[in-house]
C-alpha cells in the first residue's frame, strides 16, 4: 500500500507534453505579437510568417528538441549547452547571464500589459494616458514586478495553473478571433484593407522592413525555456519532440490566420499609432459591434489578458531565474545569488530582477507618453531577444561539430553537414535581424525622438550585457574574503 502511494505520488510530478507546450507557448507567442509586425508591415506580413516558420521557426524547434535531448539531465538549459557544447565555463557564464537578463525587457513590457488590460476592464477604453502619468505608469509596472515575485516564493502550484489558463484561454481566444472573422465575412463585413490582392501581400524589402524583423523573431521564439523541464517528463525522447511540433503549429496556426482577420477590422494602410498597445482590444470590440454583442468580446477578451500576462511573468521570471542559477561554474558566479528558498527558488536572483528592472523604468520614464515607453520597451525586446537566441545555434553548432562526443534521444537533420548549414543559417538570420532592431522604429529618421531612442538602445543593451562582467569580480573578492 505504502508502495501504491509513493507511486503515486511520483505520478503526478510528471509534465504532460501538451502542458509543456502550453507554458511555452505562453512565453513564445500571444494574440498580441501579431499586432505590431502587422503595423510595421502590412499585409506582406503573412508572407515574412510564412518564411519564418518553414525556413526558421521549425528548424529552431526541432533544434532545440536534440539539444534539450542531448542534456536533459543539466538544470541550466541554454547555459549547461553552451557550457557542455563549448567546454568553456566562462562561455556558459556568459550565456547564462545574457539569457537571464534579456527577459528583464519583456518582464516590464508584459507587466506594462497588465495595467492596460486592467485599463480596459475598468475604463472600456483607450483612455489609459488620460487617466494616468507616465511616473504613475512606470510605478504601478515595478509593484506588479515586486508582488509576483513575492506572490510565486508562496504558492508553488502557480506555475502550472496560471499556464494552463493563460495558454489554453489564450489560444482558444485567438482561434476564436480567426473563425468568428470568418463568420463575420458571411454574414455582411467587409475587408477594411484594400486592394486585398497579390501588391498588398508583397513585401517591401527596405530598410524599416528588415530592422523590424527582429520582432518577428522574438514574437516566436523561446522554445528553449522548456529545456529545464525535460527532466519533469514521463517520457522525454517521444513527448519533447512532439511538444515542439505542437508549438511550431500553433505558433504557425496563430501568426498567419490571426493577420489575415486583423486585415478584415483595420486598413493596413492606415493604422491607429495606438495599435501596438490597444489593437488588440480594438480587434475584438469592432468584431463584437460586428456580430451585435456590443462589447462583450472585448471584455471577455480583456479579462483572460490579464490572466495571460500573468503566466508569463510566473513562467519567465521562474524559469529564467532557473537557468540563472541551475548550472553556473563557481568561479564566477557569487554564492548569494545562486542561494535558493525552501521551495528551490533562487531569491537573489529576484532580487536582481526588481532592480535592473527599476532601471529600465527609470530610463523609460523620459519618453513623452505611456504609448512611446510601450513601443520603445516592445523594440528593445526585438534586440535584446534574438541576440539570446543566437545562443541557441552556437549550441546547436557546437555539438553538431564534435558530434561524436555526444549523444542523443533525437537527431534533428542526420547529415553532420546538413545540419552544420542549417545551424549557421539561423545564426546569421537572428544576428542580422537582432543589430537591425538598433533602428527605432516609431520615430522618424533625424528627428530628437528618433537619436533620443537610438541612444537609450545602446545605452541599455551595453548595460545589462555589460553588467555581466562584473559578478565574476565579485566572486573572485568573495573566494579572497574567505581565504583570510
Amino acid at each position: 500500500m505504502n508502495t501504491l502511494n509513493q507511486n503515486s505520488l511520483d505520478q503526478k510530478k510528471y509534465t504532460p507534453w501538451l502542458v509543456l507546450t502550453l507554458l511555452d507557448f505562453v512565453t513564445i507567442i500571444s494574440f498580441e505579437n501579431i499586432f505590431y509586425p502587422f503595423q510595421n508591415q502590412g499585409l506582406s506580413v503573412v508572407i515574412s510568417w510564412i518564411f519564418m516558420l518553414f525556413v526558421y521557426v521549425i528548424p529552431y524547434e526541432l533544434i532545440v528538441s536534440q539539444l534539450g535531448l542531448t542534456f536533459d539531465q543539466q538544470a541550466g538549459g541554454l547555459a549547461s549547452w553552451i557550457r557542455r557544447g563549448t567546454g568553456s565555463d566562462l562561455f556558459g557564464y556568459a550565456t547564462s547571464w545574457m539569457y537571464w537578463v534579456q527577459t528583464i525587457p519583456y518582464l516590464v513590457d508584459v507587466s506594462n500589459s497588465i495595467i492596460v488590460s486592467f485599463s480596459w476592464i475598468i475604463l472600456g477604453d483607450a483612455t489609459l494616458s488620460s487617466h494616468m502619468s507616465t511616473f504613475t505608469f512606470g510605478l504601478l509596472t515595478f509593484v506588479i514586478i515586486l508582488a509576483f515575485i513575492l506572490l510565486e516564493n508562496i504558492f508553488k502550484n502557480a506555475l502550472e495553473i496560471l499556464s494552463l489558463i493563460g495558454g489554453g484561454a489564450m489560444f482558444i481566444m485567438s482561434m476564436l478571433f480567426v473563425l468568428m472573422t470568418g463568420y463575420a465575412l458571411t454574414h455582411g463585413a467587409h475587408i477594411a484593407t484594400q486592394p486585398f490582392d497579390w501588391s498588398a501581400f508583397k513585401p517591401n524589402f527596405s530598410l524599416h522592413y528588415f530592422s523590424t524583423t527582429g520582432l518577428l523573431i522574438f514574437a516566436m521564439s523561446g522554445a528553449e525555456l522548456a529545456a529545464p523541464y525535460i527532466s519533469r517528463m514521463k517520457n522525454p525522447k517521444r513527448d519533447f519532440p512532439r511538444s515542439m511540433w505542437m508549438l511550431a503549429l500553433m505558433t504557425g496556426a496563430l501568426t498567419i490566420f490571426g493577420t489575415l482577420a486583423l486585415a478584415v477590422f483595420f486598413d493596413a494602410n492606415n493604422i491607429p499609432n495606438d495599435f501596438k498597445m490597444n489593437g488588440p482590444y480594438y480587434a475584438f470590440k469592432l468584431l463584437s459591434q460586428q456580430l451585435g454583442w456590443g462589447n462583450s468580446l472585448m471584455y471577455v477578451f480583456a479579462v483572460v489578458q490579464s490572466f495571460f500576462m500573468l503566466a508569463q511573468l510566473a513562467v519567465l521570471i521562474d524559469a529564467a531565474s532557473r537557468v540563472f542559477a541551475g548550472d553556473v561554474n563557481q568561479r564566477y558566479m557569487p554564492t548569494w545569488l545562486t542561494k535558493t528558498n525552501k521551495n528551490g527558488r533562487p531569491v537573489h536572483s529576484y532580487t536582481l530582477t526588481a532592480g535592473i528592472a527599476l532601471v529600465l523604468l527609470l530610463l523609460s520614464g523620459t519618453l513623452p507618453d505611456i504609448n512611446s515607453i510601450y513601443n520603445w520597451l516592445l523594440n528593445l525586446n526585438g534586440i535584446v531577444s534574438p541576440y539570446k537566441t543566437c545562443l541557441v545555434f552556437v549550441a546547436f553548432i557546437a555539438v553538431r561539430w564534435q558530434q561524436d562526443k555526444f549523444s542523443s534521444d533525437y537527431i534533428f537533420i542526420k547529415n553532420r553537414t546538413g545540419a552544420l548549414l542549417v545551424g549557421f543559417w539561423c545564426f546569421l538570420f537572428t544576428f542580422v535581424c537582432a543589430t537591425m532592431g538598433f533602428i527605432p522604429q516609431n520615430a522618424h529618421f533625424g528627428t530628437k525622438q528618433f537619436t533620443h531612442e537610438l541612444m537609450m538602445n545602446f545605452f541599455f543593451v551595453f548595460l545589462i550585457f555589460g553588467m555581466g562582467v562584473i559578478l565574476p569580480f565579485l566572486r573572485k573578492l568573495e573566494i579572497k574574503r574567505k581565504q583570510k
